[in-house]
């Protein structure tokens, strides 16, 4: 669902240097779920890939990480900043949503509830304070997600869920160690415009322009 992004090395450059190594490595794990639900044809062996990740994550409060990379990025960044790999199992649990029959209102809020954990423990991570995250990170889930569904109508219930969320974490204004996560937040509200198939203009004038003022204002 994720692929190389360009702009991702400026939001990530937005984040307090003490914490740029966390939502990286939070990043890291989201990109590595999202292969795995793209590579999965067969849901119970879905099911048995993510419940690997969902323990081994779990034993990073109690175990030193297994070389895997992804794994060892959480351990060095996260836990000493306070955040647990208890903190990170429920975005496991959020990509576990997909592999569903279907996707219906629920299943939908779960998907953003449990993806969206991601900011809530970057920001943690990052020292924010005060700012919108648990709407902003489902907010942003879903719209990643409704780029990728092959059924409209699916597709339209996740931005239908994300629209409003997304519009409430970018009437904020976010704190200066929160504004990575408010840039992501942006673009994202900018995304559900797009239309079905269509590719985000990465790197255009007028985006990055938007993360600059963001950048600046916190708004």
């Amino acid at each position: 669902m994720t692929s190389p992004d360009p702009e991702r090395a400026l939001l990530l450059a937005y984040a307090p240097e003490t914490g740029r190594g966390a939502l990286a490595a939070l990043l890291a794990l989201d990109d590595a779920l999202a292969q795995l639900i793209q590579t999965t044809s067969e849901p119970a062996l879905g099911q048995i890939r993510l419940a690997w990740w969902r323990e081994r994550i779990e034993s990073l409060d109690v175990t030193a990480p297994p070389a895997e990379p992804v794994l060892q990025g959480l351990a060095a960044e996260l836990l000493p900043r306070g955040v647990g790999g208890a903190d990170l199992v429920p975005i496991v649990d959020g990509w576990e949503v997909l592999i569903e029959d279907s996707l219906d209102g629920m299943a939908l809020k779960r998907f953003g509830e449990g993806r969206g954990t991601l900011f809530r423990a970057a920001g943690q991570a990052m020292g924010a304070q005060g700012d919108p995250l648990a709407q902003a990170g489902q907010g942003w889930a879903l719209a990643d997600l409704s780029r990728h569904l092959g059924t409209p109508g699916e597709a339209d219930a996740a931005r239908t869920l994300a629209r409003p969320l997304l519009q409430a974490a970018t009437g904020a204004r976010w704190s200066g160690k929160g504004r990575a996560l408010g840039a992501m937040a942006h673009l994202a509200l900018r995304d559900l415009d797009l239309s079905a198939g269509e590719a985000p203009p990465v790197g255009s004038p007028r985006r990055l322009l938007r993360l600059i003022w963001h950048r600046m204002s916190g708004r």
